[in-house]
């Protein structure tokens, strides 16, 4: 009998980095609840199907981990390192991981429900089957993700770096891209009548070229120029 079918559950501790490769190297399906590993040297570690429930991740390093099928729920990790982690089917719900790098991650079938990402980096992210829901994105860097033929909803793209993003046939429900930068973003056939426009001037208009504005978001365009639309 192998000890990589064995599961361990540990609960309500300060962890080491010592701890978690041991519990790696044996090759453990590990739950964490309430665990604190703020600034835990993790790289390269694999931890495929790990469970983190409310746990502290603040400036965590899981920079080429093995993360395939974790679960991060209400974890805290402002500053957490995952550029190159393989994410694929990982699921973070209720998380907040404000300012975390997941940079050349690779996120296949990796969702985030209910997350507060503020100024994250998804620079260079590998990505398909890539997925949020209600979540916050503002100040977040996107650059060159596909969201084409998705529903988005209640994402708040605010002030986030949208450069090249593919938004084709995209419908926007409860949504937000106020003050976003969209250089080169791509919205033909998209519905944005569920999305917040504000800060849009009338000259960037042509970057919705081909995409469903409704008659208010068309009024405040034209307000531009000094006409009302009735």
């Amino acid at each position: 009998m192998t000890a990589k079918h064995s599961t361990l559950g540990v609960s309500d501790r300060d962890l080491s980095a010592d701890d978690m490769r041991a519990w790696s190297r044996d090759g453990l399906a590990v739950t964490l609840k309430n665990c604190t590993l703020d600034g835990a040297d993790l790289a390269s570690l694999d931890m495929p199907g790990w469970s983190f429930e409310d746990c502290r991740l603040a400036s965590t390093d899981f920079r080429s981990a093995g993360l395939e099928g974790a679960r991060f729920t209400g974890c805290r990790g402002a500053n957490a390192d995952f550029a190159g982690a393989d994410l694929t089917d990982a699921i973070f719900s209720g998380c907040d991981f404000n300012n975390a790098s997941f940079v050349e991650a690779k996120a296949n079938d990796t969702r985030f429900e209910g997350c507060k990402l503020t100024g994250a980096d998804f620079s260079r992210i590998r990505q398909l089957g890539l997925s949020f829901r209600e979540t916050l994105l503002s100040a977040a860097r996107l650059r060159g993700l596909s969201f084409n033929n998705e529903r988005l909803e209640k994402l708040d793209f605010g002030m986030a770096d949208l450069t090249g993003c593919d938004f084709r046939k995209a419908v926007f429900s409860g949504c937000s891209l106020r003050d976003a930068g969209l250089v080169d973003a791509r919205f033909d056939g998209a519905d944005l009548r569920g999305a917040d426009l504000g800060g849009l001037r009338l000259i960037d208009a042509k970057k919705f070229k081909g995409a469903t504005i409704s008659k208010d978001q068309a009024g405040l365009l034209l307000a531009e120029l000094g006409l009302k639309v009735r």
